[in-house]
């Protein structure tokens, strides 16, 4: 399927978590209309819930006065989301592995583990409080087709 005129949009929400599903599914909305995979939808719904509510816990502290920014773009082959706290930041590398048996109880790390793991890119900018997230759209794959 073509892809119709590429999709950007800027906005910004009330810093909480009740607010992630209406624009979640608006940004979802545009990836079904141009025919990303389920797969490509999951990845980026699942890593967008994680960056937000970690925005809304860690960056902006609950603070229901605070905001953040969603810039996000569709394209032919990729979505890029940016999320902007109003947070100090933090040093993302400094975040502990989950995996690592001495956190395996513990819950922090989890949701910056999954965005990495589900979305192609994952950079934060230099003070830790904007998150730049790029899925790019996975190639189908090819069916056989039975002969006769």
């Amino acid at each position: 399927m073509e892809m119709k005129t590429p999709i950007s949009r800027s906005m910004t929400v009330a810093s909480n978590v009740s607010v992630i599903e209406v624009e979640c599914r608006w940004i979802l909305t545009q990836l079904e209309a141009n025919d990303f995979s389920a797969a490509d939808i999951f990845a980026v719904h699942l890593a967008l819930e994680e960056a937000f509510i970690n925005a809304v816990k860690h960056g902006n502290n609950m603070d229901g006065s605070k905001v953040i920014k969603i810039d996000y773009s569709v394209e032919a082959e990729k979505i890029e989301i940016c999320l902007t706290d109003e947070g100090v930041g933090f040093a993302p590398d400094d975040v502990p592995d989950p995996r690592d048996e001495e956190n395996l109880y513990k819950t922090g790390g989890r949701g910056l583990f999954l965005m990495r793991a589900y979305m192609d890119v994952v950079e934060f900018n230099e003070s830790g409080n904007r998150v730049r997230m790029v899925k790019h759209r996975s190639k189908k794959a090819k069916t056989k087709s039975a002969s006769s």
